[in-house]
C-alpha cells in the first residue's frame, strides 16, 4: 500500500473513531444527567441563579446564569439544569479537533479531539452543572485565539480571544491563573510579542478585563468576603509536604501512560521551530507547573484534582505526534489505559446514580456522600410537613441541605443555621446577603421550624459533636425522627422545634 493509501486510511480511520466516540459519549452522558442526583454544588448554583446577580460570595456570575437558563427552559429536574454544560461539554472535542487541524494536521486534530474525550476529567465535563465546564471552553478559545495571532491578529482572533476572555473571567477566580500564564507565554515568544503591539489584541484585552468587575464590585460591597476565601481564609500559605499527594492527584487523572506522552510532549514542544507548538507547550507545561507549586503551600481540605485539567488539554494538540513513535505495544496501553480511565469516571457517576451502587460503594468505603439521599429525605419531609401545622418553615442544618431541598420543592429561600461547612466553601456570606442564614427568630405565625440536619456531613469530629452544636443554637432538642439512606450511609435527622434557647453548654460538651 503506498503511503498516500496509508494516510488517507489512518485520516479515514481517526475521524471515525473521532465520531463514534463523540456519539457514544454524549449518549452515556445524557443518560447519566437524566438519573443522577444532584451534586450539592448544583443545587447550591441553581439557588445562586433564582437569586439572579452579577456575582456571588464564591464564584462570578456565569455559572448561576447557566443553570437558570436550563431550568427556565426545561423545569427544575436535574437534566434541564445541566443541559447547558452538557451543550458545552458536547463542543469542547471540536473547538480542540479545530485548533489543532488548523496548527498541525487533520488526523492529529481527529485525534486530538479523541484525547479530549478520554481524559477522564474533560470526557466527564458536562454530567455535572459545575464551573469547570465554561472555565475550560474559556481556556480553549483562550489557548486558539492565542496560537491564531502568533500567525496574524485581525478581528476574528480579537473576538475569539475577547469571548474565551469574558467567559473566563465571568467563571472563576482560578481563571486569572490561565490569563496570567497566557500572557506570559506571549513574552516569551518573539511572535507573541509581536501580537502584543497590536491594538486589536489590547482591546480584546481590555474588554475580558472588564469581565471581572461584577466581581471587583462584590468584593468592594461586601468587604472582600470572596477574595478573602478565595485566596487566603482557604489556604495556609505555608509549605506542606502534604502537596506531594495533591501532586498525585493532579497527574494521575491523566493516567500513567499517557502522562509519560505529555512529558515528552511538552518538552519537544518547548523545542519546536513552529511558534504555535512553543506556545501550547509553554501554555500546558506552566498551568501545570504552577498548579502543582501552589499545592504545597495552597488548600489541603478540598479536592484540587481538576486545577491542571487546562494544561493538559493545552498539550493535548501535541501528543499524536509522540504517540506515533511509539511501539504499538505502548500505543495500545496509553489508548487503552486512558480510556479505562474514562470508564471508571463514567462508572463512578453510575455507581452513585444508583442505589444499589451506593449502598455497595457504602460498604467498601467509596460512598458518593454529595449525590446521596436527597430523594428520599425530601419524600419524608414532605410526609412530615403535611403533620405539622400549617406555615411551618423548614431549617436546614447546613447549604447542603438548604441547596438539595429547594431544589426539590422549587424553594430557593430555606433557611439554614450556621454551620462549619458553610464557611468552608464561602456560602456563608451568600446566605447572609439572602436573609436565609437563621438568626434565632421563631416564625412570626407561631407554626414550629422543622429543622433537617446531618451529622453525617463533614465539619464535626464526629455526630455527637454535631447535634450538640445544633443545642448551642437552638436549645435543648426533642427526640429526632431518623432516617438512614443507603443502607445507613448516611444520616438524617428531624426535629421539630417550637422554641429557641441556645445554650452555652449541652449534654455531650
Amino acid at each position: 500500500m503506498s503511503m498516500e493509501l496509508r494516510d488517507e486510511a489512518g485520516l479515514r480511520g481517526a475521524r471515525t473513531l473521532f465520531l463514534g466516540a463523540w456519539l457514544l459519549l454524549c449518549a452515556l452522558k445524557l443518560a447519566l444527567a437524566v438519573r443522577l442526583p444532584l451534586f450539592v454544588d448544583e443545587a447550591f448554583y441553581w439557588q445562586e441563579g433564582q437569586h439572579l446577580a452579577l456575582a456571588y460570595s464564591d464564584l462570578p456570575g456565569l455559572t448561576a446564569w447557566l443553570a437558570r437558563l436550563g431550568v427556565a427552559l426545561g423545569g427544575n429536574h436535574p437534566l434541564a439544569l445541566r443541559l447547558p454544560f452538557l451543550l458545552i461539554g458536547a463542543l469542547l472535542p471540536w473547538l480542540m479537533l479545530r485548533m489543532a487541524a488548523r496548527e498541525f494536521d487533520a488526523r492529529t486534530g481527529w485525534l486530538a479531539g479523541l484525547l479530549l474525550m478520554l481524559l477522564p476529567l474533560a470526557g466527564t465535563l458536562g454530567v455535572l452543572a459545575l464551573p469547570d465546564v465554561p472555565l475550560l471552553l474559556a481556556s480553549l478559545l483562550c489557548l486558539d485565539a492565542g496560537a491564531r495571532a502568533l500567525r496574524k491578529v485581525d478581528a476574528s482572533v480579537a473576538a475569539e480571544l475577547a469571548l474565551g476572555l469574558v467567559f473566563g473571567g465571568l467563571t472563576h477566580y482560578r481563571f486569572a491563573a490561565v490569563v496570567a500564564i497566557g500572557l506570559l507565554a506571549l513574552l516569551t515568544l518573539r511572535e507573541g510579542r509581536a501580537a502584543l503591539r497590536s491594538p486589536l489584541l489590547w482591546l480584546a484585552i481590555a474588554l475580558g478585563a472588564l469581565a471581572w468587575l461584577p466581581l471587583l464590585l462584590w468584593n468592594l460591597d461586601n468587604a472582600d468576603a470572596g477574595l478573602r476565601f478565595q485566596l487566603v481564609d482557604r489556604h495556609p500559605w505555608s509549605f506542606g509536604w502534604h502537596g506531594i499527594y495533591l501532586g498525585l492527584m493532579q497527574l494521575l487523572p491523566a493516567t500513567p501512560v499517557l502522562l509519560v506522552a505529555f512529558a515528552i510532549a511538552g518538552k519537544r514542544g518547548l523545542r519546536d521551530a513552529r511558534p504555535q507548538a512553543r506556545w501550547l507547550a509553554l501554555c500546558g507545561v506552566l498551568l501545570i507547573l504552577a498548579f502543582l507549586a501552589l499545592g504545597f503551600f495552597a488548600d489541603r481540605r478540598r479536592v484540587s484534582f481538576h486545577w491542571t485539567l487546562p494544561g493538559f488539554v493545552a498539550l493535548l494538540p501535541l501528543l499524536p505526534a509522540v504517540l506515533v513513535g511509539w511501539a504499538r505495544a505502548w500505543r495500545v496501553m496509553a489508548w487503552a489505559m486512558v480510556a479505562m480511565g474514562l470508564a471508571g469516571a463514567l462508572g463512578y457517576l453510575l455507581l452513585a446514580a444508583s442505589p444499589k451502587g451506593r449502598i455497595w460503594a457504602a460498604r467498601h468505603g467509596q460512598y458518593p456522600a454529595n449525590f446521596a439521599g436527597w430523594n428520599a429525605l425530601d419524600a419524608t419531609v414532605r410526609a412530615r410537613l403535611a403533620a405539622l401545622p400549617t406555615g411551618t418553615r423548614i431549617l436546614a442544618g447546613d447549604f447542603k441541605i438548604g441547596a438539595e431541598l429547594g431544589f426539590a420543592r422549587d424553594d430557593a429561600d430555606i433557611l439554614v443555621l450556621d454551620h462549619p461547612l458553610n464557611r468552608k466553601h464561602g456560602r456563608a456570606p451568600q446566605l447572609a446577603l439572602w436573609g436565609l442564614r437563621f438568626d434565632g427568630r421563631m416564625p412570626e405565625s407561631g407554626a414550629p421550624l422543622l429543622l433537617v440536619a446531618s451529622p453525617s456531613h463533614a465539619g464535626f469530629p464526629d455526630a455527637q459533636s454535631a447535634i450538640v452544636d445544633l443545642c448551642r443554637q437552638l436549645g435543648p432538642l426533642p427526640t429526632p425522627q431518623v432516617l438512614d439512606v443507603d443502607g445507613g450511609g448516611k444520616r438524617f435527622v428531624l426535629y421539630e422545634i417550637t422554641q429557641v434557647q441556645p445554650q452555652t453548654r449541652c449534654a455531650g460538651d
